[in-house]
């Protein structure tokens, strides 16, 4: 029987029914007025109320109400009494969707479409740069995500993800916020500019490793050809000398790192490993040299994310061959099938609507999508939409911010494409979110949009318009699941 929430309440805050949990004698949902979202516990009597909640206590005629902000101290309390508000490994899960939520208002539209697919989404995903571009923590990413995971009765498991981290002290900052997924960036510690270098270069480099190491890789690896499921890969002796000079730091940094982990977590912890951040795709020979080499060490990865041939920008479709894209994806999945069947990672992974139904096929889904931004241009659109005046002044923080914001992402938009607001009358504000410069341009200036003077009137403008962004948001990640060939429930 539904539980029956006096009218005392309702008048005051809508309650989503999803939100109304029993706990104990008290009951526990989430209320929300025209200002914001609150925590509210009802209960007999203040000694019902359950240990851990904090707020503004009121006495109703026949019972008392506490009334929480939806804080760090109350999201402590959620996932203590309710387990499944925690985020967990999804290592054992086939198919994982990363759900970057700059704004920790996403989650309900993510969480409803995942609710339709055999997939598992990480709800929580920031990266260091994002959370300097937004000002929130680890810490402020999970909570918003219990908070709507709570208020959406989402009890299958859900992810949280340190994403891009380069540091053990970074790695141990998400770990402590609950983070059981770790995205080990080894751009730093792997030599990258090697693979351009000439042939004497690299002999010369090669020699200078330790003996028994340099023994190993010529008798291991050095004219070998390797079996990879239905696709052979060849090393010749450049290219394993090359691959010995270029990753074996970044191979020694990674089994400290999985020590680390399993020292921490046990096995309760996804690692993924992120050779992207390169300006050359990654060679299968570079990807099978890593694999095997990690393998070596019994260092076990959930996922791996290559650099990819073409372009994965923000915020537009996959651009390149799309042809020779699924050529060369087919061996990295054939690669990571072989090699304990970790799921191949596509990161900028958003909105890559042409080579969707290719990544789907060739790794039979065994995948984990990285997305971000596309939830962020979401929100964008509807307020084009629902409140032109306040997108007009987004636009224009974005074009004066944009030169800074080239500095931290490489996108190829030019603004001078971009038609001028001053041509547009409201109506057709909405149809510049379907133009790829002006997606790219709102898609890297959230930073300054999110903590300058917009801020404030941004959030009253996405807390009244929540409904139809979570509409906004399943209806965009259907199509996504959709394009990928993810099986449905």
């Amino acid at each position: 029987m539904p539980i029956k929430i006096p009218a005392e309440i309702t008048s005051l805050y809508k309650i989503p029914s999803a939100s109304i949990h029993e706990l104990g004698n008290a009951v526990v949902m989430i209320g929300r007025d025209a200002e914001c979202k609150k925590l509210l516990l009802l209960a007999p009597t203040a000694r019902m109320l359950p240990d851990g909640f904090a707020g503004e206590l009121l006495q109703l005629p026949d019972r008392v109400l506490l009334r929480c902000p939806c804080n760090a101290v109350n999201a402590a309390a959620l996932r203590q009494h309710f387990p499944w508000t925690r985020p967990v490994s999804l290592r054992r899960i086939r198919t994982s969707i990363g759900c970057g939520d700059r704004l920790g208002l996403a989650s309900a539209g993510h969480i409803a479409a995942i609710r339709k697919f055999q997939a598992s989404p990480v709800l929580a995903q920031q990266s260091k740069r994002e959370l300097n571009m937004t000002g929130r923590t680890f810490q402020n990413v999970v909570d918003d995500a219990v908070y709507l995971v709570f208020e959406a009765d989402f009890r299958s498991g859900w992810g949280a993800d340190g994403d891009h981290l380069k540091t053990i002290e970074d790695i141990d900052v998400a770990l402590d916020a609950g983070m059981p997924m770790i995205t080990l960036d080894l751009s730093d510690v792997m030599n990258a500019d090697a693979g351009n270098w000439d042939e004497a270069t690299i002999h010369a480099t090669f020699e200078k490793l330790d003996a028994e190491l340099r023994n190993r890789i010529e008798s291991e690896y050095a004219g070998q050809t390797f079996i990879n499921g239905e696709c052979a890969v060849p090393l010749d002796r450049l290219t394993a000398r090359r691959c010995a000079v270029m990753y074996t730091a970044a191979i020694d940094f990674a089994e400290k790192v999985y020590l680390h982990l399993t020292k921490k977590c046990g096995e309760e912890f996804d690692l993924e490993i992120s050779i992207d951040e390169t300006t050359s795709p990654t060679l299968p020979s570079h990807h099978f040299y890593i694999i095997r080499e990690l393998r070596r060490r019994n260092v076990i990865i959930s996922s791996l994310a290559p650099r990819f041939i073409g372009e994965f920008q923000k915020a537009v479709d996959y651009i390149g061959d799309v042809e020779e894209f699924e050529r060369q994806f087919k061996v990295h999945a054939q690669i990571a099938r072989a090699n304990g069947n970790y799921k191949i990672s596509i990161h900028s992974g958003s909105d890559k609507f042409a080579v969707y139904p290719a990544i789907g096929r060739e790794t039979d889904h065994y995948l984990h999508l990285k997305t971000a931004g596309t939830s962020w241009l979401v929100a964008v659109e509807l307020l084009a939409e629902k409140e032109p005046a306040l997108y007009r002044k987004m636009h224009q923080a974005a074009l004066e911010n944009f030169d800074a914001m080239l500095k931290l992402y490489h996108i190829t938009a030019d603004i001078n494409r971009i038609p001028s607001l001053e041509s547009l009358s409201d109506a057709e504000l909405p149809q510049l979110m379907t133009q790829p410069d002006a997606r790219q341009l709102l898609h890297i200036t959230y930073g300054p949009i999110l903590t300058g003077p917009l801020r404030e009137e941004f959030f009253a403008a996405m807390h009244k318009h929540a409904e139809a962004y979570s509409d906004a948001v399943e209806k965009h990640f259907d199509k996504h699941l959709s394009l990928l060939h993810v099986p449905q429930k």
